[in-house]
């Protein structure tokens, strides 16, 4: 054997006896020596079959591959695999008959997994497998592989909710909410001068209304006074292009005059209190004020629009939403007041409403809303301002330009991102279909990972988005269309923006642990895990540490508080505060506000925050973890590596290596039979010559037929000088071909390899190994596939040899440890008996020397006395 193929391995009398029953070998049954050996190159499987059940027989095109070379035949594989365990080595040690009856269990195993339901099962377990669903924790190459798969499907996941959330917002949305923020909030006052973001009196309210508000709703004239007028619209365009939608709103909330109390010394003087706002009974004011012919007379109207602005009205019956306001969160309800279609009507209507004094002491809070859209871009801006009176006077302004995307399906990109949409919703279908799987088998131990909580907040998040999207779109509908049944109306999405703001703070939410959870699949290489290592070892000392920050954290937030709050804004409340102590450590702060509140304690302050947080407890923090990241890579550097990413690659390119060097002989065997199969030299090759000389090489009945069957065009089961001729260029070009593919799969190899030249040193010599023997079989020097077939089964002896050994020792080395302990104990006890027995010793000897010495005493008493 080691003859025929060059090979330098050495192997055994049993390991010659049990090759030499494989048939197709050339040393199996009575003709063997008038048989030729079957040449290394053809190292086809189904040569070794009798036909039986060969696929060929039914399917010509499955005996050969895509280059006309025979295929493997798998049951012929097994019956080979189950003959030489039968039939060789294991003969001679006196194990045939045990290993008969593997065989036939073998046998059983293969038939029931060779069935389609089986491969059903296996593929769609396959296609949940993970690494907690399967066990990789012996096989690295499959943890790895399992690793990879799981891998490529996430980050096909992440690129679809990439596109969903890019999709989502633009560059454009940013200038469309600059565009009209400066509209309202930077336009001056001509009285003072100010501007909306400055205003901090009653009077400021109004003139906003006057002015900004009026001149930024209210487009009628072109810059050369001519009408604008839109066809077949009504309604105005601010900046000629933004379309306002129905008309806009102004709404109060107002306090009880009674709704707090005066000290005695002041009930005099002072005949109302006006408390902060409350949306309690005793607190807010719902009863009706202002003249009392105004709020009782239906026919006071500006335009189409009649006065509303006296009666309150709740929540339920405006259907509106309550908001979170710097002051306090107010009530969806109020006194509700539509302004006109027209800027005349408008006006006429912000004059009746100021000379009657619709804003007084009671107010606590105004609100002014209106929505535009712009077709161009297909968005909605919903715009609310917010005037807060506080108890102290003034006011305090803030507002909110929500600009959202509530039309989604407009233009064919948009129909392209909701196909991605369609696809986002089947991977989240899997992935929870993998999760259910996982808490199946895992039960309650699931949840210790902390991988495992991601995963759950990911799909949670998920779905409500896909719920809410699902809610937003039939909302919308439903809404425009009550708009353009009645534009004359308010037109309400402020309750459809804001969870449209929160469903996009939402998504990016579930788009930074998405990218986070990408750790989760690259924790295979011990580099990627020096973060985890680092912040998961240092996790007590950081915890121990952190109480001690915050402690005096927030003791100086404390400090702060009560020597500046009421002079400096940065500690207006303790919240605010805290917050400003961060940014000090972080170097941004105002020294001068804390100087000008105090000039002796706010220099102290400032000196000894900086000392204590930043030049101490920061440093030590950081030297926490500079210490254990030195310790992490310390260890990393000295452990070994294992199977990476880089080393599955290069096996597997491995592996494809010499399946393409096994095509490339069988074509050169096929080549050399087609030489010397024409016996007579008449330039024909008949069926019998053909199929003489192949089966001499060890191939099948069923593959030398299919061969011959291509090329005999005519059917006369003779190949003549032309179809030989045909068959030799169609069996180069196919070598061509492979030896292109071999070439590209080497360049991809080492392009790996360069890119990773450290990575797997442990699994390079056997990877060299296994290239060298590719090569070497094309030159006649590498190891058969005979020769690989008895070293696999020799080594899988070993290693169950070993493995019980191993398991003996183990044992052994346990009851070694369980004697010794029972010895120690045993020396416990007799030791504890010995000193038992000494203190009885001891104390049985005193006594008798106490007896002695009182008789002595007595006798020497007596003989005195005598």
């Amino acid at each position: 054997m080691s003859g025929q193929t060059g090979s330098s391995i050495n192997l055994s009398a049993n390991d010659e006896l049990e090759m030499s029953g494989r048939p197709g070998t050339g040393n199996a049954g009575p003709n063997a020596g008038a048989r030729t050996p079957r040449p290394v190159s053809a190292s086809s499987r189904n040569a070794w079959n009798d036909g039986v059940d060969n696929p060929a027989l039914h399917d010509p095109e499955a005996a050969f591959g895509a280059y006309g070379q025979p295929r493997p035949n798998p049951a012929a594989i097994e019956r080979d695999i189950g003959y030489t365990r039968t039939a060789g080595a294991l003969h001679a040690t006196g194990e045939l008959d045990d290993m008969r009856r593997s065989r036939d269990e073998h046998h059983v195993v293969v038939e029931e997994t060779q069935g389609c339901w089986f491969k059903f099962k296996r593929g769609l377990r396959g296609l949940w497998a993970t690494r907690q669903t399967e066990d990789t924790k012996t096989d690295r190459e499959a943890y790895v592989r399992t690793t990879l798969r799981e891998l490529i499907i996430y980050m096909l996941f992440l690129i679809i909710l990439c596109v969903l959330t890019f999709a989502m917002t633009s560059s454009t949305m940013f200038y469309f909410t600059k565009v009209l923020s400066e509209l309202f909030l930077d336009n001056t006052y001509n009285e003072t001068r100010n501007t909306f973001r400055g205003s901090n009196q009653v009077m400021d309210a109004w003139r906003f209304m006057w002015e900004p508000m009026l001149n930024g709703i209210y487009w009628e004239k072109w810059y050369n006074n001519a009408n604008v007028t839109m066809p077949n619209s009504n309604g105005s365009f601010i900046y000629y292009e933004n379309k306002l939608l129905g008309l806009p709103r102004l709404r109060q909330l107002r306090v009880k005059s009674d709704s707090c109390i005066v000290h005695p010394d002041f009930e005099r003087d002072i005949k109302y209190c006006y408390d902060a706002y409350s949306n309690t009974d005793g607190v807010m004011e719902t009863s009706p004020f202002g003249p009392y012919e105004d709020y009782m007379s239906p026919n006071i109207s500006f335009g189409k629009t009649q006065v509303t602005s006296w009666k309150y009205k709740s929540e339920d019956e405006l259907d509106g939403s309550g908001h979170w306001g710097t002051q306090a969160k107010y009530d969806g309800g109020g006194y509700v007041q539509n302004l006109p279609m027209r800027r005349v009507d408008a006006e006429d209507l912000i004059a009746y409403l100021q000379d009657s004094l619709w804003i007084d002491r009671g107010t606590r809070a105004v609100f002014i809303d209106f929505t535009v859209y712009n077709a161009n871009i297909n968005l909605f801006c919903v715009i609310r301002f917010l005037m807060e009176f506080p108890p102290t006077g003034g006011l305090i302004p803030s507002w909110t330009f929500r600009t959202v995307k509530l039309l989604r399906y407009v233009t064919t990109s948009d129909y392209v991102v909701a196909g991605c949409e369609c696809v986002f919703v089947l991977f989240i279908l899997y992935y929870m279909v993998e999760e259910f799987l996982e808490i199946r088998k895992h039960r309650w131990s699931y949840l210790k990972s902390v991988w495992n909580i991601l995963d759950i907040m990911v799909l949670m998040i998920s779905v409500i988005c896909i719920a809410f999207s699902v809610y937003r779109t039939l909302v919308v509908g439903d809404t425009l269309e009550r708009l353009l049944a009645d534009p004359e109306e308010f037109a309400d999405f402020e309750f459809l923006g804001f969870w449209q703001t929160q469903y996009n703070n939402a998504v990016a939410i579930m788009v930074f642990f998405a990218w986070i959870k990408v750790f989760k699949y690259i924790s295979f290489n011990k580099t990627m895990t020096q973060l985890s290592s680092t912040l998961s070892r240092c996790a007590k000392d950081i915890a121990g540490f952190g109480i001690m920050f915050c402690i005096v954290f927030f003791a100086f937030a404390q400090l702060g508080y009560l020597i500046f709050g009421t002079q400096v804004k940065d500690f207006s409340s303790f919240g605010t505060a805290a917050m400003t102590l961060i940014r000090i450590i972080l170097g941004d702060f105002d020294f001068h506000q804390l100087e000008a509140a105090n000039r002796v304690l706010g220099p102290l302050y400032f000196i000894f925050y900086v000392f204590f947080v930043f030049f101490v407890l920061l440093n030590m923090f950081l030297a926490i973890i500079n210490d254990t990241y030195a310790e992490v890579k310390a260890e990393i550097a000295q452990q070994k590596n294992e199977f990476e990413l880089g080393d599955y690659f290069r096996r597997g390119y491995s592996k494809m290596l010499t399946k393409m060097n096994i095509k490339k002989e069988k074509i050169m065997d096929i080549q050399k039979a087609l030489q010397a199969a024409d016996i007579n030299a008449d330039q024909k090759l008949d069926f019998e010559e053909w199929r003489q000389e192949l089966k001499a090489r060890g191939y099948a009945d069923a593959e030398i037929e299919t061969v011959f069957a291509k090329y005999d065009l005519d059917g006369d089961r003779v190949l003549d000088e032309t179809e030989q001729h045909r068959m030799q260029l169609d069996l180069e070009g196919q070598k061509d071909e492979l030896d292109k593919d071999m070439a590209n799969t080497r360049e991809d190899a080492e392009c790996i390899v360069t890119a990773r030249p450290k990575s797997g040193r442990r699994v390079d010599s056997s990877i060299e190994d296994d290239e060298s023997g590719v090569s070497g079989g094309s030159r006649r020097s590498g190891v058969s596939y005979e020769e690989f077939d008895v070293l696999t089964r020799r080594v899988d002896r070993m290693e169950h040899s070993i493995g019980s050994i191993v398991s003996k020792i183990d044992a052994v080395l346990v009851k070694l440890e369980s004697m010794e302990k029972s010895k120690m104990k045993r020396r416990e006890t007799i030791g504890k008996i010995l000193d038992s027995i000494t203190e009885v010793c001891r104390y049985c000897a005193a006594s008798r020397f106490e007896k002695t010495d009182r008789q002595k005493n007595k006798s020497l008493f007596k003989w005195q006395m005598s």
